[in-house]
């Protein structure tokens, strides 16, 4: 890849489509990097910008609900060939979206950008008295966040990674593909670090951070930046992703003990599946979220689960792209009086949270149905809804998973009945009912998380911990859980090698 200059990336964060070429050339629009860390208002600009960067790796092509929810092979593809080709794990068919998602440039221009924030940031603090110390240790424990954050999600999709963690001039420098398990070493290091700078709040008056961040207030940051319980969050997934479940139950019980002090909170039914409520905007609740915000100007046309699963009677669309089947919401929705999905003594749906049109040709997922601003009326198809990596009930189940692969069954049992079962209005677990405890959390996992990239990834941890799906069992032992590196990828650097599964 040529150079990158940092404005031309922070550009990228506002234009999602078109991206590419921009990331390719010199900008002539905007002022250069070498032009750049003089004043205060650089440093913002090089954090948001690595912030949209993020988002913007995320929500091309969709990649994040392709990756975690279509690859499972539980919705069904209606028309769309590329994705029957990630459903069939025909993953290096000749389809432009396939291709997109095998390359990892994205991730790496997220990289890039936290590499040279991290080696310049400092010229900003030497040169402009009003950027002080706490703000720089703030914004540098947000860049390593966003890095190892990097590291772990391209961890999951390909495997073993190249580790660049210093910027050369601008450009990428041809690096061989290391271990993966030093990677997301690297990441945890990473994320420790970050963590014991970040506070609980920004612009609250939090020891950390005291004072107003970038002179805004509480609202305009709130679940839209990496916190504290964020870090320590985000250190639990990789502890899981990893088996190692003693870190995973020291990692949660920090969540679970202190995220009221960030303003978390678990989430009613009613707000989750409200197009003005959970998903919609900036949320204390979204521990890791990465939000379109309607009040900025933000809304888009794609990079939003709702341009996969909406169809009519909710929009403007013939048929959805994907769709959950009635057998299989029976099958996954098994237990009456689930507020997310159940049905009546007539055998019909008792409401629409999760799936409206239940009774027609194609279910609709509408669970996240975030169009135009929420509330709006109306079926045109531009959504603002955000992509949450995390929250609160995901930390409450990864805490459940952990204690029951470490043998505590009645302090997983409990962590499975409150707060998720009891607030979908669920009777206590019981192993005549719902089975063998591990498989009972990733039910519940499953039917929680729905459409919030999860599913791929729990199918694997699941696996591995139960050995009892063995078409996922032998992609595990044969690499398959990888997807294939980009042609291009492997043109542009010599020192690589295709994932051993897709030769």
């Amino acid at each position: 890849m040529k150079k990158i200059i940092l404005a031309t990336l922070i550009s990228c964060s506002v234009l999602i489509s078109g991206c590419e070429k921009v990331l390719e050339i010199d900008s002539t629009r905007v002022v250069g990097e070498k032009n750049m860390w003089k004043v205060l208002e650089d440093a913002r600009a090089g954090l948001i910008g690595t912030y949209g960067l993020t988002r913007a790796a995320l929500a091309d092509n969709n990649a994040f609900w392709i990756y975690g929810e279509v690859r499972p092979g539980e919705f069904t593809v209606t028309n769309r060939q590329d994705l029957k080709a990630v459903v069939s794990n025909d993953l290096t068919a000749s389809y432009p979206a396939l291709e997109a998602m095998s390359d990892w440039r994205r991730w790496y221009a997220v990289i890039n950008s936290a590499n040279i924030f991290l080696e310049r940031i400092g010229e900003v603090k030497a040169n402009d008295p009003r950027y002080t110390a706490n703000n720089m240790t703030v914004d540098v424990a947000q860049i390593r966040f966003l890095r190892a954050f990097a590291y772990f999600y391209m961890v999951r999709i390909w495997g073993d990674v190249p580790l660049i963690v210093k910027d050369h001039d601008g450009q990428f420098e041809d690096q061989p593909r290391e271990n993966q398990q030093k990677v997301l070493a690297f990441a945890e290091s990473e994320l420790i670090a970050a963590a014991a700078d970040l506070p609980y709040k920004y612009s609250a008056n939090d020891v950390q951070q005291p004072g107003q961040y970038y002179n805004e207030n509480e609202a305009r940051w709130q679940g839209a930046l990496a916190r504290k319980i964020s870090a320590y969050s985000l250190l639990a997934h990789i502890a899981a992703w990893r088996g190692d479940y003693p870190k995973v139950a020291t990692y949660t019980k920090f969540v679970m003990d202190n995220y009221g002090k960030g303003g978390i909170g678990f989430t009613g039914s009613d707000d989750l599946t409200n197009g003005n409520g959970f998903f919609q905007g900036k949320r204390n609740s979204h521990i890791i979220g990465f939000n379109f915000d309607w009040g900025h100007v933000d809304a888009s046309f794609t990079g939003h689960i709702e341009e996969l699963t909406l169809a009519s009677p909710v929009v403007n669309k013939p048929i959805p792209d994907i769709y959950l089947s009635k057998d299989s919401i029976l099958s996954i929705f098994n237990e009456p009086d689930d507020e997310r999905f159940s049905l009546d003594t007539l055998g019909q749906p008792v409401d629409i949270r999760y799936f409206s049109n239940f009774n027609g040709k194609y279910p609709i997922f509408s669970k996240i149905k975030v169009i135009q601003n929420g509330v709006t009326d109306g079926s045109f198809r531009i959504f603002s809804s955000a992509i949450v990596f995390t929250r609160i009930e995901d930390i409450s189940l990864l805490r459940a998973e952990a204690l029951a692969v470490l043998g505590d069954n009645a302090g997983a049992i409990e962590l499975l009945n409150y707060p998720v079962r009891a607030y979908r209005t669920l009777p206590p677990y019981s192993l005549e009912v719902n089975g063998n405890l591990i498989d009972a959390i990733f039910k519940e996992r499953q039917r929680e998380l729905m459409g919030e990239g999860h599913r791929w990834y729990d199918l694997i941890r699941q696996t591995r911990i139960r050995e009892n799906n063995p078409k996922i069992a032998a992609l595990i032992a044969n690499g398959g859980i990888y997807w294939p590196i980009s042609r291009k990828v492997l043109a542009q650097n010599p020192l690589l090698t295709q994932n051993s599964y897709w030769k």
